[in-house]
């Protein structure tokens, strides 16, 4: 097909797409498709391909993926549940309006988040950060954006009112000074997230085991900037320090993933990775949550959790998903959390997981929601940041 076919049946496409209102019955759903020129399977394409097997009212989402062995971290399963159309469709409009923004590239552009309201609500927002003139936001989405809220924040001036440095939180305000959290004891031959790991010039948090289900393998992680390289870091040491003074060699870095900022560790088998937090008790990683699972933890009003070796655990509300990050480097990173608040991070904590209870067996294990990699330090805002878990899958074909 060529590119000028292709445009024209997505722009049909998207036509039939806008006549798919909320609470559409089956038989009107299927009357659109009919009278668009559709057969019911180019709802595949509309992206509604599972309308037709809910009750009236209902979609189906993946929410999670989930090990159906513990033993197994490789039997990762869909886990699906239903959730009110009217809110479905908000909340994929407003993906797709965040997507347009960051396809923009347009000057003073900063940033941006998917907020979905709660269930009852139906809503969905898009917060958007930039420098300079708004006016631009509504030419990127012209009537694309209609039903769903844009929430400017703007970055020209104002006053921080946030720790001034990294030092005044960690032994200030606060009034507590802090110790690194340290591994009680390498002997057991594992290492749990949640700790202290060190590269040779500074230290960060270890995450729990990272698989790849391609070559089967499984890593130590923790947070790229950790490692002062001026090149790769591949190749570059990493060892975690413990209670008894002494230290082990967790591995090398195999892989470098400077933009999702975060490395993968082939152990040296000394010790070897495992999918746990280090709780008490520990908490078991069972799996992760998806785009549409961290949605439905937000509409529930759900807060996300961290063990981080500087701050240890807090807990904090998610501020937005599918985020676009570009206030730092040259380049934006996709696919972010927003989570907690400026005090929920500190240096030394970057490497450490999000997460919350597992929300059908909270008692059996956790769900990773993503990897916490800095805390905001401009004006005004407050809060972790980090990529997502179904991102680095999406993006790197890693899983928790």
């Amino acid at each position: 097909m060529s590119d000028k076919n292709t445009e024209n049946v997505v722009r049909r496409l998207s036509r039939v797409r806008e006549r798919l209102h909320a609470g559409m019955d089956r038989r009107e759903f299927v009357r659109t498709l009919a009278s668009a020129g559709y057969a019911v399977g180019m709802a595949h394409f509309l992206g509604v391909d599972d309308f037709l097997e809910t009750d009236d009212g209902d979609v189906p989402v993946v929410t999670a993926l989930v090990r159906e062995r513990d033993d197994d971290p490789f039997s990762l399963e869909k886990r699906t549940r239903t959730v009110p159309a009217e809110w479905y469709a908000a909340v994929e409009k407003a993906f797709e309006v965040n997507d347009l923004l960051a396809k923009s590239k347009v000057m003073g552009y900063l940033g941006s988040a998917v907020v979905p309201g709660d269930y009852r609500s139906g809503t969905a927002s898009v917060t958007i950060g930039l420098t300079g003139d708004a006016s631009f936001v509504g030419d990127v989405l012209g009537t694309v954006a209609d039903d769903i809220g844009l929430d400017i924040e703007r970055f020209d001036d104002g006053d921080d009112d946030g720790f001034e440095t990294i030092e005044e939180f960690r032994n200030g305000r606060d009034g507590v000074t802090r110790q690194p959290r340290l591994a009680r004891d390498g002997r057991t031959g594992t290492a749990p997230g949640g700790v202290t790991c060190e590269t040779d010039s500074s230290m960060a948090t270890l995450g729990p085991a990272m698989y790849d289900p391609e070559s089967k393998s499984e890593y130590f992680v923790t947070a790229e900037h950790a490692f002062d390289a001026e090149d790769a870091v591949v190749g570059e040491a990493l060892t975690l320090p413990t209670e008894s003074e002494e230290s082990f060699d967790l591995g090398t870095v195999s892989v470098d993933h400077p933009v999702a900022d975060l490395v993968a560790v082939e152990p040296s088998g000394e010790l070897e990775p495992i999918n746990q937090i280090d709780t008490s008790p520990p908490s078991s990683v069972r799996g992760q949550f998806t785009r549409w699972g961290l949605a439905d933890l937000l509409a529930r009003g759900e807060p996300l959790e961290k063990v981080g070796a500087m701050t240890g655990h807090t807990t904090g509300e998610i501020q937005g998903i599918d985020a676009v990050t570009c206030f730092t480097d040259d380049f934006c990173r996709h696919g972010q959390i927003r989570w907690g608040g400026e005090m929920d991070l500190i240096d030394g904590d970057s490497g450490s997981v999000s997460y919350h209870p597992d929300p059908e067996n909270p008692e059996e294990g956790i769900l990773i929601a993503g990897f916490n990699n800095a805390r905001t330090w401009w004006p005004g805002q407050s809060y972790v940041w980090g990529i997502s878990a179904y991102q680095v899958t999406n993006s790197l074909g890693y899983h928790f």
